[in-house]
């Protein structure tokens, strides 16, 4: 093997590294027994990943950075058609009841028109955690897991493992993106799994989707239309989504 080749080899795995901590896949023994060395080795690559940017360091492994822009960033945007949306979401839970809320900037705004009410909440987003935690009407049940700084989520194993042991009478999805088949959409992987395991934990899924959502495209497909129980939106859904909504029996409020 010549030496410009041999040169090449580790360049050639921290990308390919890089690719499965992306994909998902961010512990340090399921990445050294992917690419067949050493945990070290991988520990090291990660290091140089981290050093320039690619990848967030925690124990035991990383997470991708994600290309989209911090929570705080995303917030304000369309802030008053996200609360008319939270609000009316709020409408939907009743006294008594398990809620499941997942992250993004319109679930954190249903969550601040549940102030006051007797309810459990069980979330992975930390900006809801944050919101609702000093309300003594409501008990909070966070599922641990790794820290997303950029997005105040929790991931992970320990998220996944600890919501198949919960159950909640409706959950609020949030959403990248929502395609002409009412197909639910992420642009983080890593947050996929998450959205996954409280639909499955759910007796009812209600989406929570402005209408900058429609028509643009996500990296990962969360769920299917038909695992959307209703969609809470500001804007009257037209043709395509219109049709798929019937056909897989999905009601739809606009506010």
């Amino acid at each position: 093997m010549s030496e410009v080749k041999a040169r090449k080899i580790p360049a050639q795995r921290k990308q390919e590294v890089l690719r499965e901590v992306h994909a998902g896949t961010f512990r340090v023994g399921e990445l050294a027994a992917k690419f067949g060395v050493s945990e070290m080795t991988v520990r090291r690559d990660l290091s140089e990943l981290a050093r320039a940017g690619k990848v967030q360091r925690v124990r035991g492994g990383a997470l991708g950075v994600s290309s989209e822009p911090p929570f705080e960033e995303t917030m304000t945007e369309r802030i008053v058609e996200k609360d008319r949306i939270g609000a009316a979401a709020a409408d939907l839970v009743e006294e008594g009841q398990t809620v499941m809320i997942d992250i993004g900037t319109t679930t954190l705004q249903l969550a601040r028109n549940l102030h006051g009410r007797n309810v459990t909440v069980i979330t992975t987003s930390l900006a809801v955690f944050d919101e609702l935690y000093r309300d003594p009407e409501i008990t909070m049940i966070l599922p641990g897991g790794v820290v997303r700084r950029n997005y105040h989520s929790l991931v992970g194993m320990i998220a996944e493992s600890s919501l198949a042991q919960l159950r909640a009478d409706i959950m609020f999805l949030g959403t990248s993106a929502v395609d002409s088949e009412l197909a639910v959409w992420d642009s983080t992987m890593v947050e996929v799994p998450i959205k996954r395991a409280m639909i499955a934990a759910s007796r009812s899924v209600v989406l929570l989707a402005d209408e900058a959502k429609f028509g643009v495209t996500g990296l990962v497909r969360v769920c299917g239309g038909g695992d959307v129980d209703q969609i809470v939106t500001d804007s009257a859904l037209g043709g395509p989504y219109h049709e798929a909504a019937s056909a897989a029996n999905v009601s739809v409020t606009v506010v």
